[in-house]
C-alpha cells in the first residue's frame, strides 16, 4: 500500500521521525503539521503527520498537543473524547490564544534550528 509514495513499512520509519521531532519541541512552543512534515523532507505529507500523532501510542512522551493547524488553529478531531484538552495542555505551557481562539503564532511557533532534514535514509 501506498501513500504519499511511502509504502506502509516506510511510513512506521516516518511515524518515528515524527515523534523524534516533535519531542523536541520545547514548553510553550508549537509548531505546525505542516511544518515537521516540511523538516523531515516530505512537504507534502502534512497529513501524515496529522495520522502520525493521531497514532501516537498511547503512554508515550510525545508532545502531540504542540503541533497545531496552519495559522495557529487547533484541530477539533485531535481529542474528540476530551474536547479543549489540547488548549488547557497549551495554556498551561504558557502558550497564549488571540481573542479568535487561534494561537498567537508570531509569539510562539517553534523555530528549530536550520538543519538538513531529519529524515531517516535507508
Amino acid at each position: 500500500m501506498r501513500a504519499h509514495g511511502r509504502t506502509r513499512t516506510d511510513r512506521c520509519g516516518f511515524f518515528e521521525d515524527v515523534y523524534a521531532l516533535v519531542r523536541r519541541i520545547p514548553r510553550g512552543k508549537v509548531a505546525t503539521y505542516g511544518q515537521i512534515a516540511r523538516m523531515l523532507g516530505a512537504p507534502r505529507s502534512a497529513r501524515v503527520v496529522g495520522w502520525a500523532l493521531h497514532g501516537n501510542p498511547p503512554g508515550s512522551r510525545v508532545p502531540w498537543h504542540r503541533v497545531v493547524q496552519q495559522r495557529g488553529s487547533l484541530s477539533p478531531s485531535v481529542c474528540p473524547a476530551n474536547p479543549g484538552r489540547q488548549r488547557r495542555l497549551l495554556t498551561r505551557e504558557g502558550v497564549g490564544f488571540l481573542l479568535d481562539g487561534r494561537i498567537d503564532m508570531f509569539a510562539h511557533q517553534w523555530h528549530a534550528a536550520a538543519t538538513p532534514a531529519t529524515r531517516r535514509r535507508s
